[in-house]
């Protein structure tokens, strides 16, 4: 009987020794949560693992990662075909390019007085037709020598520079003293490379005779790539810009615009002798635009003043080729930039609109996922 009261102790001292021990360690599990900067790494750790995707994608089976792969052999397949596809737009865009010509090269008779557009052709019916026809009236009461008006107006006069002041993004680069220059701009054309060569365009700014430079013709290409990247083959979204090469402007002595000229004194060290010297410095102007920062083909990446710059230049060799040359003269009297305006405030609208939208549901519900609306331009 002692034995087994004895027995019955041990177990019962043991018993309460796990349960203090249990405790205990329930006391230090409250303590650690209750430490902020615990909770936050948990956090963390369980934020990251909820928005990778790839730690969701381990979890699959070794089977389903398999098909997945073979999923995305099919994808990089599919961006070699779709490179194939851009390629044969740009066939396309030359061919359109050559029945667009004609059209354009009438535009440029028209632009620079070359030639009279007949009462057909300059038939156009205005939105403002009843207004214009009061003003017209109203001129036709005024007397007035017309005619002899008339005759001292040739074709459009600053057709291309209008459109260089109108355009935000053109009008930023022009400086003053590039304005006279640019009022001798007769046209601006784009060309298509040819079939077999590599994919580019260039543009064509087409100038009367100056006293600044003697070229009648200054030129700007851009190199284009449609192929897949073979370490990021997912990245492609069609033919990107990797290149562009402008010309060499034969500028008459003391015109030109693109350097500036400074003085500066020197003092010599052993003599004390001070001395003016001149020197040229580069200068802001748009005919820079010719003289573009050249992508070095070892490789080397350059600084992030040169990516900009050069990716800003192609922006505005894209612009041209897309809006100004098709366009010209919807540039020139405006209405392009109120369509292009009308459509910038359309997506802020709704933009700000969505995004008032989610944050009032958030605020009402905070357990309910935000309603996404997908936006199309």
């Amino acid at each position: 009987m002692a034995d087994n009261s004895k027995t019955e102790d041990t177990a019962s001292d043991s018993l309460e020794a796990a349960k203090n021990a249990t405790n205990k360690k329930e006391k230090l599990a409250d303590q650690v949560m209750q430490n902020p900067q615990v909770l936050a790494a948990l956090q963390e750790r369980l934020d990251n693992t909820s928005l990778t995707p790839s730690s969701y994608i381990e979890t699959f089976p070794k089977a389903v990662i398999r098909r997945i792969d073979a999923l995305k052999k099919l994808q990089v397949k599919c961006a070699h075909i779709e490179a194939k596809f851009y390629e044969e737009v740009h066939d396309l865009e030359r061919k359109y390019a050559a029945l667009y010509q004609p059209l354009f090269d009438k535009r440029r008779e028209f632009i620079n007085g070359e030639a009279e557009p007949t009462d057909a052709e300059a038939e156009w019916h205005s939105e403002n037709e009843d207004e214009e026809k009061l003003a017209g009236d109203l001129k036709n009461a005024v007397v007035i020598d017309e005619k002899a008006e008339e005759t001292n107006v040739k074709g459009i006069p600053d057709f291309w520079f209008t459109i260089f002041r109108n355009v935000d993004m053109l009008s930023e680069l022009v400086q003053e003293y590039d304005e006279p220059i640019l009022k001798h701009l007769q046209d601006i054309k784009v060309k298509f490379s040819e079939p077999g060569q590599p994919m580019s365009f260039s543009l064509e700014f087409h100038f009367g005779p100056n006293d600044y430079f003697s070229n009648s013709v200054l030129t700007k290409t851009y190199k284009m790539k449609s192929e897949p990247d073979k370490t990021d083959p997912f990245s492609f979204e069609g033919p990107e810009i990797v290149d562009c090469e402008g010309c060499t402007i034969d500028w008459k002595k003391g015109k030109n615009v693109t350097v500036k000229t400074i003085k500066k004194k020197q003092k010599h060290k052993g003599r004390g002798t001070v001395r003016t010297i001149t020197k040229q410095v580069p200068n802001d102007s748009f005919f820079n635009f010719f003289s573009p920062i050249k992508v070095s083909g070892d490789g080397e990446s350059l600084d992030e003043d040169s990516e900009f710059t050069l990716a800003a230049d192609f922006e505005i060799g894209h612009f041209f080729r897309e809006r100004i040359v098709p366009r010209a003269v919807l540039y020139f009297t405006g209405e392009a930039i109120e369509d292009d305006d009308n459509f910038e405030e359309d997506e802020e609208g709704e933009e700000e609109e969505l995004e008032g939208e989610e944050e009032g549901e958030e605020e009402e519900d905070a357990e309910t996922d935000p309603k996404v609306r997908i936006l199309c331009a």
